[in-house]
């Protein structure tokens, strides 16, 4: 049994939509608030009980790790972006994430890039606001709540994730930058 949700508390209920404390914000951001959620895996005998990992996941990594756990293969004639994460569930030794960054999306629009311990939120206007959010670079070991803007202490931790945004723009693509992407996957349907 796997139980987890797609966003953090709904923002605009107020105190009725929940509250992600000590995380940034909530649903409808890219701070941690609304894109770290709890996940909980149960398998008696197959997944350890009271353990916890660390390690970044996605949604989208589940169904890579059902599908193998099954017997089954994702299909390879499209990009599938979720990977196998069943040594992260099985609690194995050392496990580490599949993924050297996450990226994170608002729409069509790139607002953020994790690697590791490390968040660079990238200059952009969110939905529905005049202001520009700017350039900021957190530890998520040491600053969960992402308050503390790091990068002008790291510009070469800064210029290596705005590599990978560029990476993924060209992939995926941005429509902060208009760039389509040469990789653009369709939504899912239901």
């Amino acid at each position: 049994m796997i139980f987890t949700s797609d966003n953090g508390p709904w923002l605009v209920k107020g105190n009725d939509g929940g509250s992600a404390l000590p995380l940034r914000a909530g649903k409808g951001t890219t701070y941690e608030g609304g894109v770290r959620v709890p996940c909980i895996a149960r398998w008696p005998g197959r997944i350890p009980a009271g353990t916890v990992c660390p390690e970044m996941a996605a949604n989208f990594d589940i169904y890579p790790t059902l599908a193998k756990l099954a017997g089954a293969t994702v299909p390879e004639d499209r990009i599938i972006d979720g990977r196998d994460i069943w040594p992260l569930l099985s609690g194995q030794p050392g496990a580490k994430s599949p993924h050297e960054a996450l990226f994170y999306y608002r729409g069509n629009a790139l607002q953020a890039v994790r690697s590791g311990r490390w968040k660079l939120i990238l200059e952009h206007q969110p939905q529905g606001s005049k202001e520009t959010t700017p350039l900021a670079l957190y530890d998520l070991e040491t600053d969960i709540g992402e308050t503390r803007d790091l990068s002008a202490g790291y510009p070469k931790l800064v210029q290596r994730l705005q590599q990978m945004a560029e990476k993924c723009r060209d992939d995926i693509g941005d429509s902060v930058t208009g760039r389509t992407g040469r990789n653009c996957r369709p939504p899912g349907k239901v």
